[in-house]
């Protein structure tokens, strides 16, 4: 089982750049990206809280998948 994080799909319908969403919360760019492109082996809970926030989360399915 994989968890996986939707982050670039989230983005594309919220019509939002990696870069922004970096400005946003914080956060670089390389987080940024590798949370896009699922690179990283972990994830840590403060980055992904200020994602959820910073997208207005709702739903944790909306940005989770497990495979």
């Amino acid at each position: 089982m994989e968890l996986t994080v939707k982050l670039k799909e989230v983005l594309s319908t919220r019509g939002m750049t990696q870069i922004e969403l970096a400005e946003k919360t914080g956060l670089t760019r390389t987080v940024i990206s590798e949370l896009a492109t699922n690179r990283r082996t972990s994830v840590n809970r403060e980055h992904i809280t200020k994602v959820i926030q910073a997208l207005e989360i709702v739903d944790m399915n909306e940005i989770f998948e497990i495979k």
